[in-house]
This record gives structure tokens, C-alpha cells and sequence, in this order.
């Protein structure tokens, strides 16, 4: 062989070895990746899969055609910021010390976050943290200031404050695309927390939503009249209804301060008619309270339809590239919402539209699609679970259980047959007395302890909670159990060492 031919052949297997670098860097790893897709006040009755009679949204279905939809799943704080520390910790929120809105997130405390990086997993999170503190556990994070602006949204970085011009479901849905073609280490696996702000309060729309359901009447509640009579004080006495506490922001009379010039004129566009026609109205009493329920329900589903448009965005780039077949992606909310049920907007409540929270999951190879589950599940649950998906020993301080089980059709036989709630924001915003339950298949009791007042509902007779049979006679028997199950669950979770706080909620 001459020395050219020796130089050419030592060229070529240079080249044989750098693209064998190349592709063992570019392969997927072993583990599978994990997107959790989180929306913040998605109610299951917003969602098609879940049988919503008033929207479509058909990449959230996709999800559950190709994955497992979660009946009852339960949040077990329904606000904001205590309900992301439990999915962070796996601990109620008197252990993980975010009770309520007001409380920064101790960020030294130990989160999936940490066990994840600790085992290889590159991590991220872009959108909505509402948890003060900076989210330093994350190997890359973009997040809101606090709830963030429907419109040209800052951000907090390791680099600063930065402001981008666009419409937030749109532009974190480009931050978390730029995330996964630009900043991903393709040699490691990854979790990526996809965290939307809407459709939290004040329910503003897209610039590619804004006519949608224009000319639609949709459907209203049949508790929209709600009188509160058959249960306790409690309902009557809070300040989040559709007739009384709205504002104009909420009814797009007037518009957030950060708009552009552009951005105003196109929305106060979209919204001109409807007002001037609302003014000539001059209604009055159940009208006015339609009207507002309208209003409201259509720009709610509005900022839904925006969340199901960039989740497509997000499945596509999935599909084009690979990553699909070894990432599990899992589509949550913080909460449940109410969408004029009882009167109200907001959440808080352990009634059901507030307690129950949307999960679907779907898990290439492992999930059945099209499967449902109608196991008791929480929140709490989500730490164990990310984990045991990366294949991480659970930590013994954790409180949940992993739903993998459940995800491969195998329910434990020790399944649990009940969860609990504890709700602390009061005094505060809306008035929603401080309380604690227990909900089991098909019952739930309800304590508000501050005033000494108890719920007993019925739900397979009574699914709208109307009528508590607390002290009806026939359930007497029901009462016992219950009671003796709330004592057995605050000792399982330790709330019967915990005090009571002096806590004092702010925000929603």
C-alpha cells in the first residue's frame, strides 16, 4: 500500500469513528425522557376527552386516544402555588411549608428535581412557577414573575429579567421548542416542565383565538343559579360569583396596561360589538348574569383552545424528530376550575369541579392506549411517579404512591380507598372558609373547622353537591365511617401534629 493510500484509509476511518460518535451522541437514551404539560385552573370539564359538552380540544384528546385518561384524580390544596409544591415534594403542603399564595417555596428541601439531576436526567422548566423562589434546581429554567401577563410576558433567568413581545401561550411554547433544537444534551435524558399561565384569571385571549365561539351560545351550568341552600354557611358567604365580583377586566370593559398600540386595537376590535350591544341592553338580573357567564365561559375557553393549538406545536416536533417513541408526556393542572358551576369562577373548594384535576398520560410501549383508570388518585402522587419512570428509588419521606403501577394496567391490591384535603386560605380572597375531607368512591365529608360546620354528600345520588346529608338519619352509619377516616388520614399525613398556621393568603 503506498503512503497516499495509507493517508486515504487512515481519512476514511477517522471519518468512520467521528460518525460513530456522532450517532452514539445522537441516539436516544435508554431512559425515557419526560414532558409534563401543566395548565394552571384547566378544569376536566374544559376538556373533550373528559366528555365536555361546551369545547374541543383535540391534541389533549390525541393524548388519551394514545394513552391512559385519569378519572379521579384530586388535588389535595386547590390553589396555585400549594399545589405545585406538592407535585414538587410529594408531601401535603403542611410538610413542604407552602400552605397557601403567600409562602416562598423552601427551595434546599428535596424535590423529584433534584433526585432526577442527581440520577443523570437533564432537566427544565419554562412558563408559570408561582413559587417565589428562584427554581435553581432546574438545569434551565424561563419563568413567569409571579402569575405573568397574558401579553409580552418577563421572564426571570439565571441572566436576568427578560421581556418577550408576544402572546405567553405562544411564546413559552417557542422558548420550549428552542429548548428542545438548541439547549437539549442529546446524550442524557431529560424532564422538561411545559408550565402554562392559562387559563388562569383574567382570561384573555390569543390573537388566533380571539373570534372563536363568536357566534356560539354555550351551554350553561345547571347549577348556574345555584341558591346554596342545603348545605352550610360556607357557599353562601363567598365572593367569587359570575353575578356580584367580576370586574371589567375580567369582562374585557378594559384591558391590561402592557398591551402594544397593535395589540390593544386588535382586541378592543374583536370585543366592540358585543359591548356596544351589551350597553343598549341594559339588562338586568338573570340576564345580566347569562350575559357575564357568555362573556366569561367563551374567553375561558378561548385561552383553553390557545393551550391545545401549542401542545400540537409540541407533538409534531415529537414526531418529526424521534423523540416521540421514548418520551412520556403527561398533560395536568394545578387544579380544577369552576365554569359557572354553583354561580362561581375560581376554585378553593373541595366540591368537585375544584378538587378534581385532569391527568392523561401517555407512555409509548407501556400505556395501553385509549385506556382509563378510575382509581383514586392526587398530586400527591406526581413526585413518586416522574421517578419511578426514570427508574429512581422513592424516597421514604414522600407521601404519594407512583401511578406506574396503574400505568401498566396493574392495580396493588392495596390501593387506597380514600384521599384527603385541607384548604388554609382564609381571610383572603373570595372568602372561602378554611376545611378539610375526606372523598372516598362515593362519598365525601367536608369540615370547616373554623366555624365548626360539616358537608356530607351523596355522589353517586347527588354529583352537583347540593344537598348535604350530614344529619340525615339514613346516613348515619355513612357519617361514622367517614369521621373515622379523616382521623385515620391526618394521622396517616401527620396533620394531627401539625398546628394550626396564622397564615394570611394573597392572590390567586
Amino acid at each position: 500500500m503506498t503512503v497516499s493510500a495509507m493517508i486515504r484509509t487512515g481519512q476514511v476511518l477517522l471519518a468512520i469513528v467521528a460518525a460513530g460518535q456522532m450517532f452514539a451522541a445522537e441516539a436516544p437514551p435508554t431512559r425515557p425522557n419526560i414532558i409534563f404539560v401543566f395548565a394552571d385552573d384547566h378544569a376536566t370539564h374544559a376538556i373533550s376527552a373528559y366528555g365536555s359538552r361546551i369545547n374541543s380540544t383535540p391534541n389533549i384528546d390525541r393524548l388519551a386516544r394514545e394513552g391512559m385518561l385519569f378519572r379521579n384524580c384530586f388535588v389535595t390544596n386547590s390553589i396555585c402555588a400549594p399545589s405545585r409544591a406538592v407535585i414538587l415534594t410529594g408531601k401535603h403542603s403542611h410538610l413542604n411549608g407552602v400552605l397557601t399564595n403567600s409562602e416562598p417555596f423552601d427551595i434546599n428541601q428535596q424535590t423529584f428535581v433534584h433526585l432526577l439531576k442527581q440520577a443523570g436526567y437533564q432537566t427544565a422548566i419554562v412558563g408559570k412557577w408561582h413559587l417565589q423562589s428562584d427554581p435553581v434546581m432546574f438545569d434551565y429554567w424561563r419563568v413567569l414573575i409571579g402569575q405573568g401577563p397574558y401579553y409580552n410576558p418577563r421572564f426571570r433567568t439565571p441572566q436576568g429579567v427578560i421581556t418577550i413581545e408576544g402572546y405567553t401561550t405562544d411564546v413559552i411554547t417557542d422558548l420550549v421548542l428552542e429548548w428542545l433544537e438548541k439547549h437539549r444534551d442529546r446524550s442524557r435524558p431529560f424532564f422538561l416542565a411545559y408550565h402554562h399561565k392559562a387559563p388562569h384569571r383574567e382570561w384573555l385571549p390569543g390573537p388566533k383565538q380571539l373570534n372563536l365561539y363568536k357566534d356560539t351560545f354555550i351551554p350553561e351550568p345547571t347549577t348556574l343559579f345555584d341558591d346554596y341552600r342545603g348545605r352550610t354557611s360556607a357557599a353562601a358567604k363567598t365572593t367569587m360569583t359570575i353575578a356580584n365580583h367580576m370586574t371589567d377586566l375580567d369582562l374585557k370593559f378594559t384591558l391590561p396596561k402592557n398591551l402594544t398600540e397593535k395589540q390593544r386595537q386588535m382586541i378592543e376590535e374583536a370585543y366592540r360589538k358585543e359591548n356596544q350591544a351589551f350597553r343598549a341592553a341594559g339588562l338586568q338580573g338573570e340576564e345580566l348574569v347569562r350575559w357575564k357567564y357568555q362573556r366569561y365561559i367563551k374567553d375561558y375557553l378561548r385561552c383553553v383552545a390557545a393551550i391545545d393549538d401549542n401542545l400540537g406545536r409540541v407533538l409534531e416536533y415529537l414526531d418529526r424528530t424521534g423523540l416521540a417513541q421514548n418520551t412520556v408526556v403527561i398533560y395536568s393542572s394545578d387544579q380544577g376550575f369552576f365554569l359557572g358551576d354553583h354561580g362561581w369562577y375560581d376554585k378553593r373548594w373541595m366540591y368537585e369541579e375544584s378538587l378534581r384535576m385532569p391527568l392523561i398520560v401517555r407512555w409509548p410501549g407501556v400505556v395501553s392506549p385509549g385506556s382509563v383508570n378510575w382509581d383514586l388518585v392526587q398530586n400527591l402522587d406526581f413526585a413518586p411517579t416522574f421517578l419511578e419512570i426514570a427508574g429512581v428509588p422513592l424516597p421514604a419521606e414522600m407521601q404519594g404512591r407512583s401511578l406506574v403501577p396503574l400505568l401498566r394496567g396493574q392495580r396493588p391490591a392495596d390501593w387506597r380507598q380514600s384521599i384527603y384535603y385541607r384548604y388554609y386560605e382564609y381571610p383572603a380572597v373570595h372568602d372561602v372558609q378554611r376545611h378539610e375531607g375526606v372523598r372516598t368512591a362515593r362519598y365525601k365529608l367536608i369540615h370547616y373547622y373554623l366555624i365548626n360546620e360539616w358537608e356530607l354528600f351523596d355522589l353517586e345520588k347527588d354529583p352537583d353537591e347540593l344537598r348535604s346529608v350530614y344529619d340525615d338519619p339514613a346516613y348515619a352509619d355513612v357519617k361514622r365511617e367517614l369521621l373515622a377516616e379523616l382521623e385515620r388520614l391526618r394521622k396517616v399525613y401527620g396533620v394531627d401534629k401539625a398546628q394550626e398556621p396564622p397564615v394570611r393568603g394573597s392572590g390567586e
